[in-house]
C-alpha cells in the first residue's frame, strides 16, 4: 500500500509538471524551469525510498501483515498445533493491525523438543520481515550460546540491553527470539522488563512495535499430562482449549528454577501476552512431517517410506505408545537412510 501511494503520487507529480508546463509556457519561460524543478524533486524525494529499498533491506514499521498469508503458512506447514495455529494468527494480526500498541508483543511458546516451536517462529519471522531469520531486524539469541556463563549474568544483563536498545532504535518493529529459555540463568531476562512494559517510551526510544518471542521446553511435561488426560477420557486433542492449559503454564513456569523464567517479574507484572502451549505429536503428526520433508527435497512421497521412517521412532508412555518423543525433530537425519 505505501510503495503503491508514492507510485500514484510520483506518477501525479510527473503528469502535474507537464500540465503546469503547458499552461505556464505561454508566460514565462523562468516560471517553467521552477516549477518543473521543485516537482522533480518531489518527485525524487518521494521515489528514493522505493529505489534504495530494492537494493537494501528496509524497516517497513507500517506494512501491514498478511494475516491470508500467515494463516496458510501455519495451516500448511505447522502440524498437530491447532492452539498454537490460533492463538499465534490471533495475537500477530490484533498486533500488527492496532496502529498505536500499549506494549510490545510478548510471546512464550512452551512443549517438548521436536513439536514446532522453532518452526514456528521461523514462519513468524518470515511472515514480518522477508528476510526471515536472516534478516537484519530479526534477532535469534540461544541461551548456551550467548549466555553460556553464571557467574556473567550482570555483564549479559547489560550487553541484552545494549542488544536491544541499538535494534529497535534502528527498527521499531524488530523482533527477538530467545531460544532454550529453559537453559537461561535465572535474572537474565529481567534485564529486558522495562521494554517490555506499558512505556511510552525508555530513555527516548519507543518499544511499544517490537515483538518478543520467547522458546522453551519447560512446561512440556504440563502439557503432555493434560493431552494424555484428554486421550484417557476419549477427548479428541482438537478439544483442548487455551484455557485448559495456559493457567497452569504460567504457574509451572513461574516456579520452575530450570525454565529462565522462575519468580521472573514478566510473569509477576503479566508482561507475557500469551503462554502457548505446543502439544506432544501423535503418530499421524510423524507421517505428516515425513511427508513434508520428501515434498521439500523435491522426492515424490513414497508411503512404504513414510511409515518405516515414522516406525524407526519411539513413543511413550510405554503402555500406550501415543506420542512421538522427539516429536519431528530426527525426521530429517533419519529420512536420510531411506
Amino acid at each position: 500500500p505505501r510503495r503503491g501511494m508514492r507510485g500514484a503520487l510520483g506518477g501525479s507529480a510527473a503528469l502535474w509538471a507537464v500540465l503546469a508546463a503547458r499552461v505556464v509556457a505561454a508566460f514565462e519561460p523562468v516560471s517553467v524551469g521552477i516549477a518543473i524543478g521543485a516537482v522533480s524533486a518531489l518527485t525524487g524525494y518521494l521515489s528514493y525510498t522505493d529505489w534504495y529499498c530494492r537494493f537494501a533491506e528496509c524497516c517497513h514499521e507500517e506494512r501491514p501483515l498478511n494475516a491470508s498469508a500467515l494463516k496458510l503458512d501455519l495451516e500448511e506447514k505447522l502440524f498437530g498445533q491447532h492452539l498454537a495455529t490460533e492463538v499465534i494468527l490471533k495475537a500477530l494480526t490484533g498486533f500488527r493491525n492496532n496502529k498505536n500498541p500499549k506494549k510490545p508483543l510478548t510471546l512464550s511458546l512452551h512443549g517438548w523438543a521436536g513439536t514446532g516451536k522453532n518452526f514456528v517462529s521461523q514462519i513468524v519471522a518470515e511472515n514480518l520481515h522477508p528476510k526471515g531469520l536472516k534478516s537484519n531486524f530479526v534477532h535469534l539469541f540461544v541461551s548456551t550460546l550467548h549466555f553460556p556463563h553464571e557467574q556473567k549474568i550482570k555483564l549479559y544483563q547489560d550487553q541484552l540491553q545494549k542488544w536491544i536498545r541499538g535494534n529497535v532504535s534502528a527498527c521499531g518493529s524488530s523482533v527477538f527470539i530467545f531460544d532454550e529459555m529453559d537453559k537461561l540463568h535465572p535474572g537474565i531476562i529481567d534485564a529486558i522488563k522495562p521494554f517490555l512494559d506499558y512505556y511510552e517510551q525508555v530513555d527516548g526510544i519507543s518499544y511499544r512495535k517490537a515483538i518478543f518471542i520467547f522458546l522453551s521446553n519447560a512446561g512440556g511435561d504440563l502439557i503432555t499430562k493434560t493431552a494424555l488426560d484428554f486421550w484417557r477420557a476419549g477427548r479428541k486433542r482438537e478439544e483442548i482449549q487455551l484455557k485448559d492449559l495456559e493457567p497452569v503454564l504460567s504457574v509451572g513456569v513461574f516456579n520452575n528454577k530450570h525454565s529462565g523464567l522462575w519468580h521472573s517479574g514478566l510473569i509477576d507484572r503479566n508482561l507475557i501476552d500469551y503462554f502457548i502451549p505446543f502439544l506432544p505429536l501423535e503418530y499421524r503428526h510423524v507421517k505428516m512431517c515425513v511427508r513434508a520433508e520428501m515434498r521439500a527435497r523435491g522426492a515424490a512421497v513414497d508411503e512404504d517410506v513414510v511409515t518405516r521412517v515414522t516406525e524407526e521412532m519411539t513413543f511413550f508412555p510405554r503402555d500406550e505408545k501415543i506420542y512421538s518423543d522427539k516429536g519431528c525433530k530426527t525426521v530429517q537425519s533419519r529420512l536420510d537412510f531411506h
